[in-house]
């Protein structure tokens, strides 16, 4: 070997990078630059069943053969994890609620609509500590069925099924689900950096539970719901109740709701602390790579399931824990309770002088009783006045709570799969419940063209038109099938006064065309997108483009009656990037709320940088501010906003924290306003190189079909009956 030569034995022969540990990626580099990530977090190339429709499959499911699979499933406990009491049903349970009990109602994000349960972080949150065990045990059938169940919907049928087995008759299932196949990485959990760090940070004050950081639920980073042994762990009953109502609420449930899960939910199973909990192994995404994905390695099992730790709390809470009744309630508010310590040292609550027959078995040796407990949030039940007087109800009808159980298990596994038009299998509800957001149908028996030729003759501008189509449609998000343009509640409370929509313009725009839909036989909903098609087509033509926008008649028009208009306050916009408008400052920055409701909306960055750039020249922004509308022929659907952009003869020149002056570079004269939104569509690479696609002399065309193609999206996303 000369001098020039380099001994490379002992160096790595690969290239680093598949190591999170060992990445520097864009973002590590450079934290303030603007991540796209989340428009691109579920790309086809990582879906392994690209093309696969599994609506399509489910059609061939024999769910009669599945459900009772899965019932034989819930009684053959393993060796490897020993089923309490010989069942399999609390775990199936806890599993099935903790899928979908991430849910939240500010941005519809979590839920086990996806699968989710399977990726990080929710596979190695602590409050989700060996159910990775549970996903296992259901592998079986999982394998057996393959591609006609979905994990997701089998996750929550094995909660379903389970409380069936054990005594409840359950109000419905669907199906319907489809898995994702990667991690949602993207999704804002807390900006804490440990599990459980105290809940301090995410309020503004402990005391008042309301002030809890949006978009966010639970309490604690690495929760659902509140923390079982008190706020910050600290036992304190009454408190607890608190942060339980406000989480629940933001979880989608009332206070009846959140009694009724919290008493059904520990009516049967057990929680599970007797050892020690520091002998545990690292979870699922720490462990080595021998545990072959599961976390958690108890070295002190030995086959019993009476040694499991997992929450750290023990035992049952109530006598038969297999079995669906009103034993919750028997020693709930039968005995009075002491706070104690588990055998792993977490906080709880022990009945005094308990009568040795109302004792649970031990979970392995049925010939032992065991002592029952109730964690922090159970004694709330008892504590709190409202909560106490619902369970007092409970008591006094227990058929009444066993509807009022499974209707909010129901919403609880069902929320986030959106409207009942969705709903798929024999088991599936017929019963429209309000917070299903329900649509009658609409009537598809009218002619397009004349009505279109009447909004034409209407005398309202493009930016009246697109405005209010876009507003009708853009309170649709992906994340829980919820808003949208089908059911026209924009025009209906709380959608018809909010600032976003301009209150003064919508009514003047919907008194006319309210006006067309009675003289047509139209829906309201129809007319307002076809107004929208309309004034994008007039402003194409504008352009010297002659387009036709793809248009599917058959939207209906929700009343007052199908509209719980509390639960869509939650849809109010904030900011709306596209229409360059902010309601006011906020900590994040405009051109990240733009990604959110991109995102939310179902739409690709190519989508929102044609999207940005048509309604910036159709001159459609909130108030009719100038920001961004680089254009001197306002109204026609051209790529003037990119070549403006792209243009280096002019500057960008800040005037405040969200506002800039668009300059001359010759003569100094300010030529245009811009806000960042505009500007970021120049100042990130990856939205850069889309809009000069568009600046390009021949990039025309190709803009005027791609914003049509983005636009028609937005307007069907919620047009469940065109999949």
């Amino acid at each position: 070997m000369d001098g020039n030569d380099i001994d490379n034995s002992g160096k790595c022969p690969v290239m680093h990078g598949g190591n999170t540990a060992a990445r520097q990626d864009v973002v590590e580099w450079w934290p303030n630059a603007l991540n796209l990530d989340i428009l691109h977090q579920h790309d086809t190339k990582t879906n392994p069943l690209s093309g696969f429709d599994y609506r399509e499959a489910l059609k061939d499911l024999d769910v009669e053969a599945l459900k009772s699979d899965v019932k034989d499933l819930l009684k053959d406990s393993q060796d490897w994890w020993p089923a309490d009491y010989g069942h399999y049903g609390g775990l199936m349970i806890r599993l099935a609620w903790h899928s979908a009990g991430s849910y939240r109602l500010a941005d519809g994000r979590g839920g086990g609509g996806t699968g989710n349960i399977r990726f990080a972080p929710l596979n190695s949150w602590p409050d989700n500590g060996n159910l990775d065990k549970a996903r296992r045990i259901l592998w079986p059938i999982k394998k057996k069925y393959g591609n006609k169940i979905s994990w997701a919907d089998l996750i929550l049928l094995a909660g379903t099924l389970a409380y069936e087995d054990m005594g409840l008759k359950t109000f419905g299932f669907s199906f319907g689900r489809e898995d994702i196949w990667h991690p949602e990485k993207d999704t804002y959990w807390g900006a804490e950096k440990e599990w459980l760090a105290p809940s301090d940070n995410r309020y503004g004050s402990l005391d008042k539970p309301d002030t809890m950081e949006n978009p966010l639920a639970a309490v604690q980073m690495g929760l659902i719901y509140v923390n079982p042994e008190g706020v910050n762990g600290e036992p304190d009953p009454a408190r607890s109740a608190l942060h339980v109502r406000e989480t629940f609420a933001r979880m989608a449930m009332d206070d009846e709701e959140t009694a009724a899960l919290t008493c059904g939910g520990h009516t049967v199973g057990k929680a599970h602390g007797n050892g020690d909990a520091g002998a545990l192994g690292a979870e699922p995404e720490a462990a080595g790579i021998e545990t072959q994905g599961l976390g958690w390695m108890n070295p002190n099992l030995d086959g019993k399931a009476t040694n499991a730790v997992t929450s750290g709390i023990e035992g049952a809470w109530t006598t038969e824990p297999t079995k669906w009744d009103m034993g919750y309630f028997k020693l709930l508010f039968g005995y009075e309770w002491e706070l104690t310590k588990s055998p792993a040292g977490a906080n709880q609550w022990r009945p005094i002088d308990i009568k040795e027959e109302d004792m649970p078995v031990d979970p392995t040796d049925a010939t032992k009783r065991v002592m029952p407990m109730m964690t922090d949030a159970d004694m709330a039940m008892k504590v709190d006045p409202i909560y106490r007087g619902i369970c007092e109800k409970f008591m006094a009808d227990p058929a009444y709570f066993d509807d009022c159980f499974a209707r909010a298990w129901f919403k609880l596994t069902h929320r986030d799969l959106g409207p009942n038009t969705r709903y798929v299998g024999p088991d599936a509800p017929t019963e429209t419940l309000v917070w299903q957001d329900p649509v009658p149908a609409g009537n598809s028996d009218y002619d397009v063209d004349a009505v279109k030729a009447k909004i034409a003759a209407s005398g309202l501008s493009v930016a009246d038109m697109v405005a209010t189509a876009w507003d009708s449609a853009r309170t649709f998000r992906q994340s829980d099938y919820r808003g949208g343009a089908n059911g026209a509640r924009i025009r209906l409370a709380p959608q018809k006064d909010w600032e976003g929509n301009e209150p003064e313009r919508l009514a003047r725009v919907l008194g006319v065309l309210e006006g067309i839909a009675g003289e047509t036989g139209a829906s309201i909903a129809d007319v307002i997108v076809l107004a929208g098609n309309v004034g994008i087509e007039q402003a194409a033509k504008a352009a010297g483009h002659d387009v036709t926008v793809p248009f599917a008649p058959g939207r209906g028009d929700a009343t007052d009656e199908m509209t719980d208009a509390a639960s869509f306050d939650v849809l109010e916009p904030k900011a709306d990037g596209f229409r360059n408008w902010q309601m006011k400052d906020y900590v994040v920055s405009p051109e990240e709320m733009m990604l959110d409701r991109a995102q939310l909306m179902g739409l690709t960055a190519k989508d929102m940088t044609a999207l940005v750039g048509g309604m910036r020249v159709l001159g459609t922004n909130h108030g009719g501010t100038g920001h961004g509308v680089f254009t001197d022929r306002a109204g026609a659907l051209s790529t003037d906003f990119f070549v403006n952009l792209t243009d280096m003869a002019y500057s960008w020149v800040p005037t405040g924290a969200n506002s800039y002056d668009i300059r001359d570079r010759a003569t100094g004269e300010t030529k245009w306003t811009a806000t960042r939104a505009d500007l970021v569509f120049g100042s990130n690479a990856i939205l850069r190189a889309y809009a000069e696609v568009y600046a390009q002399d021949d990039g025309a065309e190709r803009f005027v079909s791609d914003f049509v193609a983005a636009w028609t999206k937005v307007m069907n996303a919620d047009r469940y009956d065109l999949a």
